[in-house]
């Protein structure tokens, strides 16, 4: 086996591997589909990540506080030494000599001194090459907006726990009532299946009537446009499933191009029985934690320009030392250290009002967040008992759907029944059918309304 031919054999292994990797076939229950979407929805995803960042937010609210250590090092040439202008402190005279106010010149005038007494000197201070190297010690011993920003980064942890809940639980909702939507089309298509054999036999037994003189053309013809019609909604019902399916894996997080296979049958227990009768615990929803967790933080931003205006102590500690030579290879032949230990505080005294007004700003917000604290206690007590309603009617609705099935599916036998024994007309099965049908699709409609309000349900009670 020559080169090529290993190369062809291993690039046609790598796109199956491919293929069957991105055209996986899944086989799941309900509870297995939602396991699935809290690992690998990305909104779930995020929210991990987020809960990750803010445990990395803690650390690093807490390293505030810790010791700092910095090292330093410098290293210095200087092209052209800095003069600086001094006072002739060395020979006090213009001339260089001590003079005295009382001697005169020439002329019999006093010498004049200038004006400080001194001449000038332009001295040149320093050396060519420097180096310097030490180390910056400093401890934070008090700071009230630090503490206050410890309380907070833990309150912001326990937020994004809450946040990833609420995501976890937008999941769980989001792919139950996909799956729900993918369970009800296959029952409407089942339903349709057997209407498609059921027309399909009884076109076939009036067209051998028809031919046989014992029916008319034009009951063939209805029930001709009948089948053509239910077998056109069979086809689109199809593309229909293919959508809710695709649906589900989005929700899921699934690539669109897997198999996804339902294991679970569609259950109808939906009793009303079941309904709690009491009152949800509010308290209790993940709404309502991360609404109180915010509240909890404006309080802790509020605390903070508080304590923003209190004093804040450090000590601090430098360990150094200098080399100074003009000359590059006898630079490190002699190092002075230099050590000094200290003790800071800031107090602040007078501003120009910018905290006072940001800690109005906070405390107006803490007391905002109690109304909406309140308001969503109200909304969270409404849409449960919303949903305790809906559920109610729904299940009495599916109930009413199932009993008219049935009963149209009674009347749908008898008219056929008595269309082949000669007594009755095939405009009854015709109307039989067509009832048949209508009752078929109410029942659908109802069962997907009771599941979704089910779903809704739970979602209230925290199931």
């Amino acid at each position: 086996m020559n080169l090529k031919t290993k190369l062809v054999g291993f690039l046609m292994l790598l796109s199956s591997a491919i293929y069957a990797q991105t055209n996986s076939t899944y086989e799941f229950s309900l509870q297995q589909a939602i396991d699935y979407a809290l690992q690998n929805q990305n909104a779930v995803k995020n929210a991990k990540l987020d809960k990750q960042i803010s445990e990395q937010k803690v650390k690093e609210t807490i390293a505030l506080g810790l010791p700092q250590v910095n090292g330093k090092a410098t290293a210095q040439k200087f092209l052209d030494i800095p003069t600086q202008v001094i006072p002739n402190f060395i020979s006090p005279s213009v001339y260089g000599v001590l003079i005295d106010n009382n001697v005169k010149d020439g002329n019999g005038n006093p010498i004049k001194m200038p004006a400080n007494g001194y001449s000038n000197i332009e001295a040149r201070f320093g050396t060519t090459y420097n180096m310097s190297y030490g180390i910056d010690v400093s401890q934070l011993i008090f700071d009230g907006s630090y503490l206050v920003g410890l309380q907070a980064s833990n309150v912001y942890k326990d937020l994004t726990v809450k946040a990833l809940e609420r995501s976890q639980n937008e999941a769980r909702v989001a792919v139950t009532k996909a799956y729900y939507a993918v369970l009800v089309v296959q029952k409407s298509r089942e339903l349709l299946d057997a209407n498609v054999i059921r027309l399909k036999k009884t076109l076939d037994d009036t067209k051998a009537y028809y031919q046989n003189g014992f029916a008319e053309k034009i009951d063939v013809d209805r029930l001709t446009v009948i089948y053509n019609n239910i077998v056109t909604e069979r086809e689109n019902l199809e593309r229909v499933y293919l959508v809710t399916n695709n649906l589900l894996k989005f929700q899921m997080g699934m690539p669109i191009a897997s198999e996804l296979k339902l294991t679970d049958q569609l259950t109808e227990v939906l009793a009303v029985e079941n309904i709690p009768l009491e009152g949800p615990n509010v308290q209790a929803r993940v709404e309502y934690q991360l609404v109180k967790t915010q509240m909890r933080l404006m309080e802790l931003d509020y605390k903070r320009n508080i304590f923003s205006r209190m004093p804040t102590i450090a000590a601090f500690g430098t360990l150094s030392k200098n080399a100074q030579n003009n000359d590059y290879t006898k630079l490190t032949d002699k190092l002075f250290p230099t050590t000094i230990v200290g003790l800071s505080i800031t107090v602040p005294l007078v501003g120009s009002g910018k905290k006072f007004y940001q800690t109005n700003q906070a405390k107006f917000a803490f007391e905002k967040s109690k109304n909406d604290l309140k308001n969503l206690e109200n909304a969270l007590t409404l849409e449960s008992a919303s949903a305790q309603t809906n559920f109610k009617n729904n299940s009495g609705q599916l109930k009413n759907q199932t009993k008219n099935m049935e009963l149209a599916t009674e009347v749908l036998r008898v008219a056929k029944i008595k269309y082949n024994q000669g007594v009755g007309s095939s405009l009854e099965v015709v109307s039989a059918e067509t009832a048949l049908k209508e009752a078929e699709n109410n029942y659908i409609a109802a069962l997907y309304n009771a599941l979704i309000a089910k779903v809704e349900l739970d979602k209230t009670y925290g199931k």
